[in-house]
């Protein structure tokens, strides 16, 4: 009989298509080998609802609740009566504590992950004394300051505000919990000059993975949408469009490069791959050469015939998952500077970084003009540093278990 391990997280961890899930989900999948699992999170696309079946055969016991983004929205204002971050009372639900209340007192658990600091606020005063691990992931604050430096008018305020309430709220989780993870030691460092020194020795890392066993250019995928890529000369950009880093990437990169781009390569495709684009992404598509899919069946054949993959964030906080997809694939990569957080020492020729429009275009139009590469020391790399296995492993000592 396994111990019982209180999950919570703040979206369904499943299925594996979009940074955070990518995460949530192979945690669940490493924390269910060696504990029975009782998980809590939310629904906020009724897309997932399909999956919950899919999550329920890994856990003992589970609660979904919907979330809709729009009245998430308005809880969230409450915040500026309050004071805290808007990220907080987001994520507010009663019968979200109830459950972790019950659970934790029904059932004896001593232990908890959360992933997600928005989640933190349902075990900062619990029924019972219990051993408490958040993974940050990165340093969710930062990223508003960064949205802030970037805003106008009333906009620069909400984002400042944000930027500090949530900086204090989370040094208020790293204090209150045993344990606080984030995802590279760039981050991990970072949030140690904010935290007082009694806090400093429980800050760790727990990086990410990848899965090189499905994201292999001899792995079978099948193209489910309407395109023509075997034929087609383009490069590709994968991710969640909804997520403002990756829409303000592609917004500068078809209004600063792509134009440069066609002048020297005409017949070539820019293809936008991901989830939710807004109408500012979708309408994109009105440029010459500009795809933007939305939600795919499967990314892999996107990657699996494209020139290059490119990365040009500017704001950012922890390691991009695109990067990572893109060299399992065997894909020549090209990241800005601020993308390349956790891969500082990659040992590949087929990882560029560039941050100029002139330099970019470059890349692109040299890898357009060419035959398809086959960066098998990237493929290499990502298969001797990033399995989920041997990332996910520390886990187990944070939560105070000593299994082989």
């Amino acid at each position: 009989m396994k111990e019982p391990l209180l999950y919570l997280c703040h979206r369904i961890p499943f299925p594996p298509n979009k940074g955070d899930k990518i995460t949530t989900c192979n945690v669940l999948k490493f924390l269910s080998r060696h504990f029975d699992v009782y998980l809590g999170c939310f629904i906020d696309d009724q897309f997932d609802q399909r999956y919950v079946d899919d999550v329920k055969k890994l856990c003992k016991e589970t609660l979904f609740i919907p979330l809709n983004p729009s009245i998430a929205k308005v809880k969230g204002l409450r915040a500026f009566l309050t004071g805290d971050p808007i990220t907080v009372p987001y994520y507010s639900h009663k019968k979200m504590q109830n459950w972790v209340n019950q659970v934790i007192t029904t059932h004896g658990i001593e232990k908890a992950f959360v992933y997600s600091g928005c989640m933190a606020q349902y075990l900062l005063n619990p029924p019972t004394s219990i051993h408490k691990v958040i993974h940050f992931a990165d340093i969710d604050s930062d990223k508003w300051r960064q949205y802030a430096h970037q805003a106008t008018g009333i906009m620069r305020y909400v984002y400042q505000r944000e930027h500090t309430t949530l900086e204090h709220f989370e040094i208020n989780v790293a204090d209150n919990f045993d344990i606080s993870c984030f995802i590279s030691e760039t981050e991990a460092d970072q949030f140690k000059t904010m935290v007082d020194k009694q806090t400093k020795p429980k800050i760790q890392i727990l990086e990410n993975g990848l899965d090189c066993a499905y994201f292999s250019p001899e792995q079978p995928s099948v193209l489910s949408e309407p395109y023509a890529l075997d034929s087609q000369n383009y490069i590709v950009f994968t991710g969640a469009m909804d997520y403002r880093p990756n829409i303000d990437a592609v917004l500068w990169f078809v209004e600063n490069v792509w134009p440069s781009v066609l002048a020297a390569q005409p017949e070539s495709y820019f293809y936008i791959v991901g989830s939710a684009p807004p109408k500012s992404v979708l309408n994109l598509a009105q440029e010459k050469g500009v795809v933007v899919t939305g939600r795919v069946e499967d990314i892999r054949p996107y990657m699996q015939h494209a020139k290059g993959a490119i990365a040009p964030m500017r704001m950012a906080r922890g390691i991009q998952n695109k990067i990572l997809e893109a060299m399992a694939m065997a894909k020549p990569v090209l990241s800005s500077t601020i993308g390349m957080e956790g891969l500082e020492n990659y040992p590949t020729q087929y990882l560029s970084v560039e941050d100029s429009p002139e330099e970019i275009t470059a890349w692109i139009i040299e890898k357009l003009e060419n035959p398809v590469l086959t960066a098998t020391e990237s493929r290499q790399w990502l298969e001797a540093n990033f399995s989920w296995e041997a990332k996910l492993t520390p886990l187990l000592s944070y939560l105070g278990e000593s299994h082989e």
